[in-house]
């Protein structure tokens, strides 16, 4: 299989490694010194929203204690399942849904398939990743 090779995404002070899965050949340096993280869902589809919700958590707590920390997020080929949850990350630190599929496009040719796009087209933020300063308005910034 021809897998494209792994590039970073960043937005604000998020950093996000897209890659492909790791092969039996590679397997040991991708796990070396990282916390492995397992939420399947079927290719070419969209998450259930309970790996939304545990995705959004991590990205908020790992963004919050560790500045600065990549985290890496891989499917099969790279395309999928890995660009829309880099994308829903981005949605809901205040970018425009379809600026962060262009965003994502530009790093990671090919990657969304119709369907993902649509999921993303009507996905509703809800700011997740983004906070309230003392007077209870939304900063633009990410996680703080």
């Amino acid at each position: 299989m021809n897998r494209p090779a792994p590039v970073e995404v960043t937005y604000r002070n998020m950093r996000f490694l897209i890659t492909h899965n790791p092969t039996s050949a590679t397997l040991n340096k991708f796990k070396e010194g990282i916390q492995v993280l397992d939420w399947p869902f079927d290719d070419g589809s969209s998450p259930s929203n309970q790996i939304v919700d545990d995705w959004l958590s991590l990205v908020n707590i790992k963004f919050r204690e560790e500045p600065g920390c990549c985290i890496a997020v891989h499917c099969v080929a790279g395309l999928g399942r890995t660009p829309v949850l880099v994308a829903l990350a981005l949605i809901e630190s205040g970018m425009k849904n379809e600026d962060a599929v262009q965003f994502i496009r530009q790093k990671r040719r090919g990657a969304f398939n119709s369907k993902q796009l649509s999921y993303l087209e009507k996905y509703h933020s809800k700011m997740r990743l983004c906070y309230k300063d003392s007077r209870g308005h939304r900063n633009n910034c990410c996680i703080q």
